[in-house]
């Protein structure tokens, strides 16, 4: 059986809100032709459905934090001012969890999925996308797990004081259409950390895997093992 093909773009460096409309345009447009299957199949025309389009971007930002719809304000703990001052943007955002930071050196994913034609089941979505990541930083020599009840990809897990989050996700579905997604530190400044609680969770540290190996890391390397490990895991082909 062919795997499903998946147009992959590189985004760059890009400002946040202009990644965001990019997204919103492509789950539109995918919930348009959702819309069109519909209707048709309602009016009994015998027209064939149209296929969705699936898309991953990969791409950087500029620093910013963004907090999802269940994020609490008291989490940000810089007022607006320091913002400006820093050139630090926020944004109150559509996809669920907490408050992060998106910056340079960090691979920022976003899939645009329609999981009717994978598997509609986000919980297994989730877990894909965190495997993808833990297979991507294995191969670096970096051991990451689950930990549950939380999203991401976490190191050292089991020792709670050592416990560390290296990549955090939040994701929105329309329709079983998906946007937003996954957030690795590879040679990000954690020092903006500093200023959030983030996703949330009090007393838990956040890395990157230029702090885990001592050394800067070839992000374009980085982003190449995360698309091969993303077709892998989802079973897709991208084009």
């Amino acid at each position: 059986m062919s795997k499903l093909p998946v147009s992959y773009k590189h985004l760059g460096r890009i400002e946040y809100q202009a990644a965001w409309d990019y997204q919103e345009s492509l789950l539109q447009q995918n919930l348009d032709i959702k819309k069109q299957n519909r209707d048709n199949e309602l009016a009994q025309n015998g027209m064939a459905p149209t296929l969705t389009h699936n898309s991953f971007l990969l791409c950087e930002h500029e620093p910013v934090f963004t907090l999802g719809k269940s994020g609490a304000m008291e989490n940000l703990l810089v007022n607006n001012e320091y913002l400006k001052q820093k050139g630090i943007s926020f944004f109150k955002t559509n996809r669920g969890g907490d408050i992060t930071f998106h910056g340079i050196g960090q691979i920022v994913g976003y899939p645009i999925l329609d999981l009717e034609r994978l598997k509609p089941d986000i919980v297994l979505y989730m877990r894909n996308l965190e495997e993808v990541i833990i297979r991507t930083i294995a191969e670096y020599g970096i051991e990451s797990e689950r930990s549950e009840g939380e999203t991401g990809v976490w190191i050292d897990v089991k020792t709670p004081h050592k416990a560390r989050k290296i990549c955090a996700l939040g994701v929105r579905t329309s329709r079983w259409i998906t946007m937003h997604g996954f957030a690795l530190n590879v040679n990000t400044d954690l020092e903006y950390f500093n200023l959030i609680i983030p996703c949330g969770i009090q007393n838990k540290q956040v890395t990157s895997m230029a702090k885990e190996l001592g050394k800067e890391v070839n992000i374009q390397e980085v982003e190449a093992k995360i698309k091969t490990h993303f077709e892998d895991v989802f079973g897709v082909s991208l084009k």
